[in-house]
């Protein structure tokens, strides 16, 4: 059995509320990673010889250690992270649905299934199956870290394959968490964890594994798929968002605030699917702003509030960079402002009058700030949210033509009268376009991007042309010739002049 090779240096996740020291994690190299890569090789073969109702078994098992332990989770995700207990206890339920999914559903989306050979070839036997890669990498974010690298890694393990994970520096002691709580229920190893920062997930990019799933920002991503290339490692993209919403005339404007409000600020704003951007038609332009305003001022970013701290300290120049641009350009907040801006946390801000080319609008702020824009009418609610280069998830509020306006978004994912639903439905592919990223988590989808097609065909009969052959003779290709005219030339023929 494969030894997993020592490590000296170390590093501290800090709770980002207090600064205090959650815990003291090791930095790995790249051999370390290049042995836990190794002994996961060994683990896959096992993992996949279970088989679908094997696996479906040890996953449920792992479901409910997890749930058993819920509030230790919890707490430590509360710390290392800095959101609420309640905000914690959502993302983990959310993140133990999915896991049930992707357990349940593997065998009927990825087993061999019988496919229609077409008239040419209807002496073959066709069928298709979908076999894990072997291990997959897994490069998580600190914002949501339990549910967003569980839509990788619950999804992948489901589809047979071993993980190795590598959480976000910021929050290590979450990813150890998941892999030693799965060790503790299972028994083996299956997922395995490294820590430390991007030389150690530059180690795993060029360790050779079967797929990199990545989650952060775009210009991490841009990085993270150059390593891969050199060893041409396939990899997953979700590269955050500037999500818009948009609210029509015939909305119910109480349930567009709140919504627009939770998208905005929820988790202090830290969510890659929510809503920073929001059009509104002129026609319930004033009343949606009021409400809005209403509800802002009714939230708190503070101990014990509805709002937790910035987890990451250096988005905290960001926010106030984006702040002070779009007032430079002659935006106003009618919430919070720049003195919104503390050394930890971040009171919600609304914007307005904010010009389309103000980094408030262009770039992602990830915090819980959000742009209030009136529209002439739909059509330029659409432009605009679509102007952008970013291409995640997006909202409608509406009754009369909010599939319509759904329809028009270019988006990975929309919610319509709600806020980020996709994310929570197990059944739905999430992921993005543009600098968005590429790839998708969940859903058939996502138990699909961590297995290869394995395609094969079995001759139930001699064919009638035997054409896969040196023995074939002009006159089979002129039957040939003629039975394709005869299947698909029909009615194709020229009219005459």
């Amino acid at each position: 059995m494969t030894t997993v090779a020592p490590t000296t240096a170390t590093f501290d996740s800090l709770d980002p509320a207090t600064g205090e020291v959650v815990g003291t994690h090791p930095i790995h190299d790249a051999d370390h990673v290049n042995a836990v890569v190794e002994r996961a090789r060994i683990e896959a073969s096992w993992w996949e010889s279970l088989g679908f109702k094997g696996r479906k078994e040890r996953l449920v098992r792992w479901q409910k250690y997890v749930v058993q332990h819920l509030d230790e989770l919890v707490e430590l995700v509360q710390r290392e992270n800095g959101k609420p207990a309640g905000d914690a206890a959502l993302e983990i339920t959310l993140a133990i649905d999915h896991l049930h999914w992707a357990a349940g559903h593997a065998e009927k989306v990825l087993k061999r299934r019988s496919v229609a050979p077409g008239l040419i070839m209807a002496n073959q036997a066709a069928s298709v199956a979908y076999r894990p890669l072997g291990v997959v990498a897994v490069i998580g974010p600190w914002n949501y870290p339990v549910f967003t690298p569980m839509g990788s890694i619950a999804y992948a393990l489901a589809a047979g394959n071993a993980v190795v994970f590598k959480p976000s520096e910021h929050t290590p002691g979450i990813g150890e968490w998941l892999a030693r709580s799965f060790l503790e229920a299972i028994g083996r190893p299956v997922l395995q964890v490294v820590t430390g920062f991007g030389e150690t997930g530059g180690a795993l990019c060029a360790a050779g594994v079967g797929k990199v799933a990545f989650t952060g920002s775009p210009g991490t991503a841009r990085r993270v798929m150059a390593a891969c290339a050199e060893t041409l490692t396939p990899v997953l993209m979700e590269a955050g968002g500037k999500d818009a919403m948009i609210v029509d005339e015939d909305a119910d404007l109480d349930a567009a605030a709140e919504a627009a409000i939770w998208g905005a600020a929820a988790n202090a704003g830290q969510t890659c699917a929510g809503v920073e951007r929001v059009y509104v038609h002129e026609r319930v332009y004033d009343d949606f702003l009021r409400q809005l305003t209403d509800q802002a001022k009714g939230l708190a970013a503070e101990p014990g509030g509805q709002l937790g701290p910035i987890t990451m300290p250096s988005q905290i120049d960001i926010i106030r960079r984006h702040i002070d641009d779009a007032i430079a350009r002659g935006g106003r907040a009618v919430v919070g402002g720049p003195e919104s801006v503390g050394e930890r946390y971040v009171q919600p801000t609304v914007l307005v009058d904010v010009p389309d080319d103000s980094t408030a609008i262009t770039e992602e702020t990830f915090g819980p700030t959000v742009t209030v824009t009136k529209v002439r009418d739909m059509d330029e609610a659409v432009a605009k949210a679509n102007s952008t280069t970013y291409a995640l998830g997006s909202t409608v509020f509406g009754k009369a033509r909010a599939q319509e306006i759904a329809e028009r978004l270019r988006a990975g994912m929309t919610s319509i009268n709600a806020v980020i639903a996709f994310a929570g439905v197990p059944s739905l592919p999430f992921g993005g376009i543009g600098e968005s990223g590429f790839g998708r988590i969940h859903g058939p989808d996502g138990l699909k991007e961590f297995t290869y097609a394995h395609a094969i065909t079995r001759q139930r009969f001699k064919p009638a042309l035997a054409m896969t052959t040196f023995g074939r003779t002009e006159k089979d290709e002129q039957r040939a010739g003629k039975l394709v005219n005869a299947l698909y030339g029909r009615g194709n023929k020229k009219k005459k002049a």
